[in-house]
């Protein structure tokens, strides 16, 4: 919906609000905000709330810290979890510097600088439909908490197996009410694990959804007794939870990855594109899956893709076109994970797909058959190599990236490098449930 300044001004008298969450993202994907009473709004919406950037994680040195936060009018919405009286509602920001200038280290004007090279290639439009998938936990006796589930469900389950049932259904018609358009919810096939999947939108736009997603996840959980986790594998020998992407790309209205008369009904564009992302992946899976944990996932038997091949059909690959054809042909990257930065994720990935078209690069063959069952003799004589074993393998690749490199920019590639470095080391040094376990006792 657009808003204009009048607008809100409005809604903020009529409706009672007396709180707006001025929110904005960290390099690493946390939601911040500074808190205004509705006082303050007509400073907000004329761009004059400023903060401490030195307070946040990549953001700036202490002797340069004032920034100042300019709201994205369309993105005003009302919390509906919030009480009635005395409402909250939210605008989400960019963060500039006190010249007028955009901070380079902000992640939605990485996405914003991508995007502009998107619409200078020629392309109207790039939409993305993200699928988050999450747990639902139990909380010990002070609120913390656990790994415990009591639900029994599995894929595609309901009540009474399914314990999370209501507040699945109480998160999606809250994100309804939102402006969100719920296309499907269901439980998954670990116990305790959901998705929810919302219609597709504009790339700036669905990355702001994944993060109103997220918290409203995590408030509705926590109102109802639970803990709410995008943790990528939060247990052992189960299925982790995935941010598939799906993305379409618009040129006149019209999707350009779609050829009637093409190979499997797709354009040369979207071969390029899926070239792009192949050559690419590589170097962007530390934004893609940011966390040490993340790599934990990316193993066979999980469903979830570690092996750098594509295909029309096969759920083992890293990259599936779904069958839909015409205006939703898309490409489906199945490595992401829930606790990615959406605008540094959706940032690398649009520029890897645009690198495959300017260079009009050509695939690798489809694979058709299961990845997983194949032998590392059969993997390559077909060419089929693997992602990154582990968040530090990832970081190097991605430095040897200079696509990926470009577009982070050097503030926040070195600010991302630094903090997810110390995040490996203290990994490393730390000492692990299962090595005392394995080695107490025996040695």
């Amino acid at each position: 919906m657009a808003y204009t300044k009048e607008d809100i001004l409005r809604i903020v008298r009529e409706e009672d609000i007396e709180f707006i969450r001025m929110q904005f993202v960290d390099i690493f994907g946390q939601l911040k905000n500074v808190a205004i009473t509705a006082s303050q709004i007509e400073k907000a919406v004329s761009n004059q709330i400023m903060f401490d950037g030195s307070s946040i994680e990549g953001f700036t040195r202490i002797n340069e810290s004032d920034q100042y936060l300019h709201p994205d009018l369309n993105s005003f919405a009302i919390f509906p979890w919030r009480p009635a009286q005395g409402k909250v509602a939210r605008l989400i920001c960019d963060v500039y510097n006190p010249d007028g200038t955009p901070f380079v280290g902000d992640p939605r004007g990485v996405l914003r600088r991508v995007l502009k090279r998107c619409r200078d290639m020629g392309f109207d439009t790039f939409n993305i439909g993200p699928e988050l998938e999450f747990f639902l936990f139990e909380t010990d006796d002070q609120g913390r908490a656990t790994t415990v589930t009591r639900d029994e469900a599995g894929y595609f389950d309901l009540g009474p197996l399914d314990h999370g049932e209501s507040t699945r259904r109480e998160i999606c018609l809250s994100l309804e009410e939102m402006g969100f358009e719920i296309e499907a919810s269901h439980h998954e096939c670990t116990p305790g694990q959901h998705e929810i999947d919302f219609k597709y939108a504009e790339a700036m736009d669905g990355s702001d959804k994944i993060m109103t997603f997220k918290l409203a996840v995590k408030t509705l959980a926590q109102k109802n007794g639970l803990h709410a986790t995008f943790m990528p594998k939060p247990l052992y020998g189960v299925a982790g939870s995935g941010m598939h992407i799906n993305m379409s790309l618009f040129k006149d209205g019209k999707n350009v990855f779609f050829d009637e008369t093409g190979e499997r009904r797709l354009s040369p564009l979207a071969y390029q594109f899926i070239a792009g992302l192949l050559r690419h992946v590589k170097g962007f899976t530390a934004i893609t899956n940011p966390l040490v944990n993340s790599y934990k996932r990316l193993v066979p038997g999980y469903e979830a893709p570690c092996y750098r091949a594509w295909s029309a059909s096969n759920r083992s690959a890293l990259v599936r076109i779904p069958a839909a054809r015409g205006q939703s042909t898309r490409v489906e990257l199945r490595s992401p994970d829930p606790a990615c930065n959406p605008y540094l994720a959706v940032a690398v990935c649009l520029a890897a797909g645009l690198d495959g078209i300017a260079q009009g690069l050509t695939p690798p063959p489809e694979i058709t058959a299961n990845i997983y069952e194949m032998s590392r003799a059969d993997r390559e004589r077909q060419g089929i190599d693997a992602l990154p074993a582990s968040l530090d393998e990832a970081l190097k690749e991605m430095r040897n990236d200079a696509l990926v490199m470009d577009v982070l920019g050097r503030h926040v590639a070195e600010h991302y490098f630094h903090g997810k470095g110390r995040e490996w080391e203290e990994y490393c040094t730390r000492v692990s449930s299962w090595e005392l376990e394995k080695y107490l006792v025996t040695y």
